[in-house]
């Protein structure tokens, strides 16, 4: 990983961050864009999605590979989990316990040097929960 670049703080980044700050949930760059666009209008999807990358190389915010189709933006940047709802998408982040660690678990990395691992929880949100109660919740398999 790169080191963290200084960035000069232009009003666009500033409502970037605000916005991925001020959320518990991970939009995407789409989602970002509709919720900028409200404060500065004139604002470009292309700009937005510039800036997210200079933020997230930046280490202000984080860019998030998971299993949906689209990548997440995480206004915080440091070391945490999510959970994932498995019909709608969400992301937010998830409650674990003080110093728990993954890499805490790995006994034999094989010969590699682990610089790194992503950890997704899998599940239903509430809402997709209450909208489809019929729909019993499932428990995969520990991997």
């Amino acid at each position: 990983m790169d080191p963290p670049q200084r960035l000069k703080m232009t009003p666009q980044r500033r409502q970037i961050l605000s916005v991925l700050r001020s959320r518990h949930w991970h939009p995407t760059a789409d989602e970002v864009y509709a919720e900028v666009r409200r404060e500065i209008p004139r604002i470009s999807l292309g700009t937005v999605y510039r800036n997210l990358e200079l933020l997230a190389r930046a280490g202000l915010i984080q860019k998030l590979a998971t299993a949906g189709p689209q990548k997440r933006y995480d206004g915080n940047p440091t070391r945490h989990f999510h959970l994932r709802c498995r019909r709608c998408g969400r992301l937010e982040d998830a409650p674990v316990q003080e110093g728990f660690d993954p890499l805490d678990f790995l006994t034999d990395p094989a010969g590699y040097t682990v610089e790194g691992f992503v950890l997704e929880y899998q599940g239903l949100c509430a809402s997709c929960r209450r909208a489809s109660p019929e729909d019993p919740p499932s428990r995969p398999p520990s991997v």
